[in-house]
């Protein structure tokens, strides 16, 4: 079109011969790739899709175990891979009800403090920089005292900073052959391996314990072993 208005307009079309190339050029590509897009999606598995051969999968495996009738051991070592995806599977629904409720509380906490800036504001008194100014610092101690008060970040770091200061000390000493790993000689790397795996696994427990109890209502339940007071 362009190339036939060059034509009627200065009678020398070839000036406009290569833009023409050039736009076609790039107008066919950008169809192909669109084309090209919207048929590659259709071979890509959805999300359901898999979820749903997993299943199917997952069905299958243990029928074909029923049928089999393994041996004890045989089955406490299925049962042991067959716990793994259970584990999985509460500690993502868990973070999932935890990011909810947290938003939730996030919310209501931030529109508590709102309406209490927002009523303190509304008297009909003329504003001044001097009752804005605070007004907000008002608003803001009160937000941080509400997340301080929900979220106990310091209950969280100091219970996290001892759970890594014990864990590092069992470390050093089953490295270094001393406190409860002093009796294990030349030899013996296993057992106090096993000794050393066995108290880590009870101070991550007592970090989970303690991480359940800061999640739960003050009323409900306290922590094993509070803070020292700053």
């Amino acid at each position: 079109m362009g190339t036939g208005i060059a034509w009627f307009t200065t009678g020398s079309p070839a000036g406009f011969v290569l833009g023409d190339l050039i736009c076609g050029s790039l107008l066919l590509m950008s169809l192909l790739a669109l084309v090209g897009v919207h048929f590659a999606g259709r071979g890509l598995p959805t999300l359901q899709r898999i979820e749903a051969q997993l299943a199917f999968a997952q069905e299958s495996l243990w029928q074909q175990k029923a049928r089999d009738n393994p041996v004890l051991d045989h089955r406490r070592k299925l049962y042991r891979e067959e716990v793994t995806t259970a584990i999985e599977q509460y500690q993502a629904d868990s973070r999932k009800y935890r990011r909810i409720h947290n938003s939730l509380q996030t919310l209501i906490m931030i529109g508590s403090a709102s309406t209490t800036t927002i009523a303190a504001l509304d008297t009909g008194k003329e504003l001044t920089w001097q009752s804005v100014t605070l007004t907000v610092i008002s608003f803001a101690i009160t937000v941080a005292a509400m997340f301080t008060g929900y979220y106990k970040f310091r209950e969280r770091s100091y219970f996290l900073q001892q759970t890594a200061d014990a864990i590092e000390e069992e470390a050093n000493a089953v490295r270094l052959g001393i406190g409860h790993y002093s009796e294990y000689g030349r030899g013996q790397e296993d057992e106090a391996l096993k000794l050393f795996t066995q108290r880590v696994e009870e101070h991550r427990n007592e970090q989970r314990r303690r991480q359940q109890q800061l999640d739960q209502p003050a009323d409900q339940a306290a922590p094993s072993s509070q803070p020292p007071a700053v």
